[in-house]
């Protein structure tokens, strides 16, 4: 299932860049540092560019991260910027669709961290990154992190989510902000437990959720 939102091309050859890395790594990376073990193994789910990889990994050299696309043009940016940054703590990209779990290959990881997927695929690739996650992430305590807008109950959307709903809708009507109550009841399902909601810029929110 392509998840690879809309990005440009840029230098090193053969990568990509997503304008909305660069706006938001430094407050995420702010909550990764506080809650992400001191080595820890991360799968991230739909890289993309590549670009967050590359940019946690070098500010947490004692972790290992291993970014994921189903998307080959998607993979070869991630190992484009991989090898441009030399960094030894990147995995290279595993070919992993998110609405496909029971397809995921074994991994060895204490965290999954996933930005704006939720948002820009069909529901399918939450439930399977539940499930997913439900699977591979260890009990108790493993870390799912998800990054990306949501709708509230009882809090006024943004009209910058507002009119960002309306453009991921009319691009495929099986897009769109998803309500943040199914999908912390869809994690709970697979024991997946919200234990913290961080408001960032530009009106998303950081999720964390602990395997119990």
């Amino acid at each position: 299932m392509q998840t690879l939102d809309s990005v440009q091309t840029a230098a090193p050859q053969g990568a990509l860049a997503s304008p909305a890395v660069a706006r938001n790594t430094a407050p995420i990376l702010q909550v990764l540092r506080a809650h992400l073990p001191a080595r820890a193994r991360v799968l991230e789910i739909a890289s993309g560019s590549g670009e967050h990889a590359i940019a946690f990994a070098r500010a947490l050299p004692a972790t290992t991260w291993t970014p994921s696309d189903p998307s080959p043009e998607a993979r070869a940016s991630i190992a484009a910027w991989t090898t441009e940054s030399a960094l030894a703590n990147v995995a290279p990209a595993l070919a992993l669709d998110a609405a496909d779990p029971d397809r995921w290959p074994e991994v060895d990881v204490q965290a999954i961290f996933c930005a704006n997927m939720i948002h820009i695929s069909p529901w399918a690739a939450t439930e399977g990154l539940m499930a997913g996650a439900g699977r591979v992430l260890p009990d108790p305590g493993g870390l799912l992190v998800l990054y990306g807008p949501y709708r509230e109950t009882d809090i006024p959307l943004a009209p910058s989510n507002v009119a960002f709903d309306e453009s991921l809708k009319a691009r495929d009507p099986a897009w769109g902000l998803r309500e943040l109550d199914d999908v912390v009841a869809l994690a709970r399902s697979h024991r997946l437990h919200l234990t913290r909601r961080v408001e960032m810029p530009a009106n998303n929110l950081l999720l964390l959720f602990r395997r119990a």
